[in-house]
């Protein structure tokens, strides 16, 4: 369901605040029950013509039914993000919602939701928040014990064939990055594709007067979420004690919903893990410096640019400044290994001049760029450049116009 929350429903948040005021939209979605789904189910409604909520039990599988499923997945045909999002019911509201209503664009979010039957008169725009199959071949490298790489692995290889298959079947692909949209296209040379940059609600972040706290550094996201788990215990185990060196009283704050136990073990008097929080914003003023330690992730990471509209000093791996037009040492410091990310946090840290520098340049930036009406002005070009190719190619050929006409008498 769109929110504020982190991640995917950030951007399908900000897409359709931007999109609303000139176009009248439906959403199917997914819901998962809960608190902040029913914030964002309310929130989401004041957008929208008409919002159809269908609950997903496998959002909330237990480990052995989480298990299961990725065995299924294993020794089936397909990948098991796929397994995870189908569902009858789904299709179902879908199916009535089409029966009732006629549409000129079918936005599908992800890959991940491209197997549902969609009528054929809407143009189908897929919008890529991340190359998902990257992320999958990325973890190949990085994850411990044997069964979590071959699964990662196997899983890879049927997830591209499904992801691959989806550019092919869609009238158009919008993506977060040029890196991204060169991907699909050397795939699918013939694609439609533009690129709709993640970005953030300027008004809603923005600066504030507060002073930070001089020795907290804040790491946000959905925290279950596996680059965001690995990143973050790349950070406690090998970077925060570096760290702790030379700034002995630092202090972490993990922000975001549902931790998972190695997370949840790591937790201390100087690190503290606060699960979901209604609002991130008083977390982001908190901190002196926001940190993005990932190993793995595709697309472009809404998180920095929160952190960068909210004139916060980012130290991120290359990895995960990937796909943004940010520089080193301008807009954000830039780091690849455990010592190299700790001295650059610590001078942060040490650094008033410095981080001040660092959150100035970082939000002239995102109001440059990064701001969602404009992203949502792209993505609206590229809806009418794929009807307007759509209106053309059912135009009758000059052939076809030839050999209609009226046989002379």
């Amino acid at each position: 369901m769109p929110s504020r929350q982190s991640g995917s429903p950030v951007r399908i948040r900000g897409l359709i605040a931007g999109l609303a005021e000139r176009h009248t939209i439906s959403v199917v979605s997914f819901v998962s029950p809960g608190e902040e789904q029913t914030r964002a189910l309310q929130e989401i409604r004041a957008f929208t013509d008409e919002v159809v909520a269908v609950p997903n039990e496998r959002f909330g599988l237990s480990k052995p039914a989480k298990r299961s499923m990725q065995l299924r997945s294993l020794i089936g045909t397909k990948s098991f993000a796929r397994l995870r999002h189908e569902s009858r019911p789904f299709q179902a509201a879908l199916d009535r919602l089409f029966e009732r209503s006629s549409f000129d664009i079918v936005q599908v979010e992800t890959c991940v939701m491209a197997h549902y039957a969609f009528p054929e008169g809407p143009a189908v725009v897929l919008d890529e928040h991340n190359i998902e199959y990257e992320i999958l071949r990325r973890t190949v490298g990085v994850a411990q014990g044997l069964p979590r790489k071959v699964h990662s692995y196997v899983d890879y290889q049927k997830l591209k064939a499904e992801e691959e298959a989806s550019w092919r079947a869609a009238d158009a692909c919008a993506v977060t990055s040029p890196r991204d949209e060169a991907t699909i296209r050397q795939a699918v040379p013939r694609a439609r594709t533009a690129v709709v940059p993640n970005a953030a609600d300027t008004e809603f972040y923005s600066p504030r007067a507060s002073t930070p706290e001089p020795s907290t550094i804040l790491f946000f996201g959905t925290i279950a979420h596996y680059p965001n788990t690995d990143g973050l215990i790349f950070f406690l185990d090998n970077v925060l004690p570096l760290i702790k060196r030379v700034c002995p009283e630092v202090r972490l704050l993990v922000v975001g919903p549902a931790p998972p136990p190695e997370i949840l073990r790591r937790a201390a008097s100087d690190v503290i893990v606060t699960g979901e929080v209604p609002d991130v914003r008083p977390y982001l003023e908190r901190a002196k410096v926001v940190v993005v330690p990932l190993r793995i992730g595709g697309g472009t990471r809404l998180k920095i640019v929160e952190a960068l509209a909210m004139a916060k000093p980012v130290v991120s791996t290359s990895l995960g400044a990937e796909g943004l037009d940010v520089s080193d040492g301008e807009d954000i410091l830039i780091a690849d290994n455990a010592p190299a990310f700790a001295d650059r946090v610590a001078g942060v840290l040490a650094d008033n001049a410095l981080a001040t520098r660092l959150g100035s340049a970082g939000r002239r930036l995102v109001e440059r760029s990064y701001d969602w009406n404009a992203s949502a002005r792209k993505l609206e070009a590229l809806y009418h450049s794929t009807l307007l190719s759509r209106q053309r190619s059912e135009l009758p050929s000059a052939s076809n116009l030839v050999s209609r006409a009226p046989e002379p008498r």
